[in-house]
């Protein structure tokens, strides 16, 4: 029996941890059942300091760059790498040495995730790491913290053997969940259940409020959860329900994975920095313009942090003989940060104005698939126009969206460090009133929060404490319907691919633990030679059940490809290249990932394809 529920926050920018005793009783919870972990990490060479976040940043030193001591732990004499503060300050100074924005990568469906590539920049003397060893690094770091100041020896006490809830963005894919769940394991954690980011946030803000929550939220409401992270924007909606006279929270819909976040902000607030460089007669090089992102990034939640601060400096060192000579300095102001932020990425646009996309180039260097429009508002009203028409498809909708132009939210939570800048914060409300006064609908107020930097793990601690039979728990299930590729047979035509149909075998909101068995369909699988599955997914088709086929899925905008799986299912000596008859079942496990059993009929061969690694099938004869 687990003593705790843990949260675990893995952000692209930082991590954290809290914890809530399962022992309690809800009086004791309602009086401080929470807490914090403090994090030692490196702050500095040989000083290290308990801090409430642990930065995201993983530091690859050269092999007689640090002295041994310098880099120690208190549980670790000879770490491999430098993890937290440390790395992150250093790693401006020599950025192609610095691992960060892993979780990011970590989702980036064209990579081999398991393969070391990260530093993506690095040089070829820079022994590089896997976006999966690198969460798992975080992870571990942790683990050794936790189990150091709170367990102090006691076995039974240790993180291993908790009840871990590990947060992952809402729009993370069955792939990028799985990897997640194979990060953790990595680290020693084998025990982990997945809550998504929006969720956790809305648990934190309810663990806030406590009973207080039932005069806030009316049957029929509808909250909007705007998460701005380190990499990610993250959407959700959740509708205030009804069941047996009690008030019920339902995650209705999320948004698709939107690669926008703090490091693009970086990234802009580098450029106007390099122009203004620039214009009093100083170039950048490659690598100073790296150091100058990571400045930036330092210098925005420097700023950020303390709002009455002007002016932050920024320093980007020389490569050159002299190295104290050629180090550049300048300082980011906060009205630079705050018209560039505020323009560029909450643009006061209509409703009706969608993304921007613009056609990519043949050849591209590799880098993280950012959104090619910086527009989050412009992404809001989206992700909100869309959903209005999925719902008012929907005859099972929960809430009702007749005659409006776009799902009309009456309250908003904000998530993520980003909304730290109240600047930010006003514009999102500013523009999301605006269009729901034209639309004929009352302004959204605002559900008031608890720490933006540690809401997410906050919260997922107390959904562990509600899994053990307490307050209020969000109900939703997956929130895509997920559907694996079937070709059309067909006499083959010179120059016509059979179409590929979609089958569905997870409907929207199935629940974790629960398994689908598809209706009899004459199926065959082809075992013992390399072969490719294609799976698609879709947060519009509410309506589909296990067994639905949806035409010509390659056409279908209604649905999104996901990474396939390659792979070659184990055959019985002489069965090699033959096609096996089976019948489908879908599993979606308790910790929150994907699974598609391929079943004989009339036989006793199993094959499980896990919707995981991109280049790997995780099959089982």
């Amino acid at each position: 029996m687990a003593r705790y529920a843990i949260g675990i926050d893995l952000g692209t920018t930082n991590c954290a941890l809290s914890w809530h005793d399962l022992n309690q009783s809800s009086d004791q919870a309602r009086d401080g059942g929470q807490s914090d972990l403090a994090i030692p990490q490196l702050t500095a060479l040989g000083t290290v300091e308990d801090r409430p976040l642990l930065p995201s940043s993983l530091y690859l030193p050269s092999a007689a760059e640090f002295p041994p001591a310098g880099i120690a732990l208190p549980w670790d004499p000879h770490p491999p790498d430098v993890i937290g503060e440390f790395a992150r300050k250093h790693g401006t100074l020599v950025p192609t040495r610095l691992v960060a924005s892993a979780k990011s990568w970590l989702a980036h469906p064209a990579v081999d995730r398991t393969s070391a590539l990260l530093p993506w920049q690095a040089p070829p003397d820079v022994e590089r790491v896997s976006p999966v060893h690198a969460s798992a690094r975080f992870l571990a770091h942790l683990r050794a913290a936790f189990d150091r100041q709170v367990a102090q020896g006691a076995r039974e006490q240790r993180l291993a053997v908790q009840d871990v809830l590990l947060t992952v963005p809402a729009s993370f894919d069955a792939a990028a969940r799985e990897l997640t769940i194979q990060a953790a394991h990595e680290a020693g954690l084998p025990h982990v259940t997945l809550l998504e980011e929006p969720q956790a946030a809305m648990y934190a803000w309810l663990e806030r409020v406590g009973e207080r929550f039932r005069q806030q939220l009316r049957v029929g409401e509808v909250v909007l959860v705007i998460d701005v992270g380190g990499g990610t924007t993250d959407l959700s909606l959740l509708a205030a329900t009804e069941e047996a006279g009690d008030l019920q929270l339902t995650r209705i819909a999320v948004g698709n994975h939107i690669l926008l976040g703090g490091d693009n902000m970086d990234l802009l607030l580098a450029h106007v920095l390099q122009q203004e460089l620039a214009a009093a007669g100083k170039r950048l090089d490659t690598w100073q313009m790296a150091s100058l992102v990571h400045g930036c990034r330092q210098a925005k939640e420097q700023l950020f942090a303390n709002p009455r601060t002007a002016k932050a400096p920024i320093t980007i060192p020389s490569r050159g003989s002299s190295l104290v000579g050629g180090t550049i300095r300048t300082e980011l102001r906060r009205e630079v940060l705050t018209a560039q932020l505020v323009d560029g990425f909450f643009p006061a646009s209509p409703v009706s104005e969608a993304p921007r996309t613009s056609r990519g180039i043949g050849l591209t260097q590799l880098a993280l698939p950012y959104a090619q429009d910086p527009g989050i508002t412009r992404h809001l009203a989206a992700f909100l126009t869309r959903q209005a028409r999925a719902l008012a498809d929907s005859p099972a909708a929960p809430i009702a969206v007749k005659d409006q132009t776009f799902v009309h939210p009456t309250a908003v939570l904000f998530n993520g460090g980003v909304f730290k800048a109240p600047a930010l914060k006003a514009r999102v409300k500013e523009v999301l009133n605006g269009w729901l006064t034209a639309d004929g609908g009352q302004p959204a107020r605002e559900l008031e929060g608890a720490d933006l930097a540690l809401a997410v793990a906050r919260g997922a601690a107390y959904y562990g404490w509600v899994r053990s039979g307490h307050g209020i728990r969000i109900r939703g299930g997956t929130a895509r319907a997920y559907y694996v590729g079937v070709e059309t047979p067909m006499p083959a035509v010179p120059g016509f691919a059979p179409p590929v149909k979609a089958l569905c075998t997870a409907p929207f909101g199935m629940e974790e633990g629960t398994k689908a068995e598809v209706p009899p369909q004459e199926f065959a699988l082809v075992v013992g030679e390399p072969t490719r599955f294609r799976f698609f997914a879709s947060s519009v088709r509410r309506d589909d059940r296990v067994g639905s086929m949806v035409e010509d899925a390659g056409r279908d905008e209604t649905l999104e490809e996901l990474a396939p799986i390659e792979t070659t299912l184990t055959a019985e000596p002489g069965t090699q290249g033959t096609l096996i008859p089976v019948h489908l079942q879908a599993v979606l496990t308790e910790v929150g990932t994907l699974e598609l059993h391929c079943l004989q009929t009339n036989g006793p061969g199993r094959w499980k394809l896990a919707l995981n690694v991109r280049m790997r099938g995780d099959e089982q004869g």
